[in-house]
């Protein structure tokens, strides 16, 4: 049996491959502490990613396994269960013969080229949190080169989309317009940034899990081009909400003052390069090699204000 294994089921990436390997036909298993069914031929598997034992487990008879756990978004939190969780992964993947898929973000990539992240941006952190990122990447890429098993590494930028959790621009900008408030953002409002749909996101990554020609290299998920800025969003969901709400930019030194009560904020002021310069994640390699192409931001927008 095809049978695909989704370590991390239920979160916002998560739902989206395990619904268009469910169009395919796959059997999908979903894996955490609180699995849920997205198909109803599902298998449900309870487990602990921390536990090796149980992550075997969990990959036994697998032909590939997403990798998409999220875990607390704090650095002590990141730099002990992290590489934990990539080493448990490893083992059972290698142990069973099943190919591993990695959701990635962009952290582990050099701060100097944030302007334009390809595939081939080599890695070179400056924050805590993107340390850790290169340290499991290192792990999993070590893998690959010995001959142990076969990997693909699907990263995307800042997530947005219907229904997205912990989304920045949805907490900050779309939500607030949505509810009458004026939108927030980080330390600067007229830089470019990249925000990658999640419908994009999800169904490109299961799409990379069956192209035998997409294995042992880095893809940059669909992501629109445009590189709109938060004042340029928040333009177009005052066309689309008929409002006049301005962008209210939080400066470095007040983010600082209310990183001592609000953990998120604390935690992201390592990344202020990701807001406070220009972001521009370079997909047209995976446009080029598959013909996927990024849901426009006007449209994925107007998608994330319906009821």
């Amino acid at each position: 049996m095809n049978l695909h294994t989704l370590l991390g089921a239920n979160g916002n990436i998560a739902k989206v491959i395990a619904s268009e390997l469910g169009k395919q036909g796959i059997k999908v298993r979903q894996v955490s502490r609180n699995p849920k069914k997205v198909n109803p031929e599902d298998e449900l598997f309870l487990a602990d990613l921390k536990d090796a034992n149980q992550v075997k487990k969990a990959v036994e008879g697998s032909t590939v396994v997403f990798l998409l756990a999220g875990i607390t978004y704090n650095l002590k939190a990141w730099q002990i269960e992290w590489p934990l969780i990539m080493q448990n992964t490893l083992e059972a993947c290698i142990a069973t013969g099943a190919k591993l898929v990695f959701f990635d973000n962009m952290y582990a990539l050099d701060p100097a080229k944030v302007g334009h992240l390809t595939e081939e941006t080599p890695m070179n952190p400056k924050s805590e949190k993107g340390k850790v990122r290169k340290q499991i990447l290192e792990m999993l890429w070590s893998a690959v080169n010995a001959g142990k098993l076969q990997a693909l590494v699907a990263r995307a930028a800042d997530f947005y989309g219907p229904g997205a959790n912990n989304s920045f621009l949805h907490e900050l900008v779309i939500n607030r317009m949505k509810s009458g408030k004026a939108p927030q953002w980080l330390y600067a409002g007229d830089k470019k940034h990249s925000f990658t749909y999640i419908p994009d996101a999800g169904k490109a990554t299961a799409f990379l899990s069956q192209q035998s020609d997409a294995w042992n290299q880095t893809w940059n998920l669909p992501t629109d081009s445009g590189f709109p800025s938060a004042m340029e969003v928040t333009a177009i969901l005052n066309k689309l909400l008929n409002k006049e709400l301005k962008l209210q930019v939080m400066p470095a030194w007040l983010i600082s003052i209310l990183g001592i009560f609000i953990s998120p904020l604390r935690e992201v002021k390592e990344l202020k390069y990701q807001t406070a310069e220009d972001y521009c994640l370079d997909s047209s390699k995976i446009e080029r090699v598959y013909g996927l192409k990024a849901t426009p931001i006007e449209e994925g927008l107007q998608a994330c204000l319906m009821p």
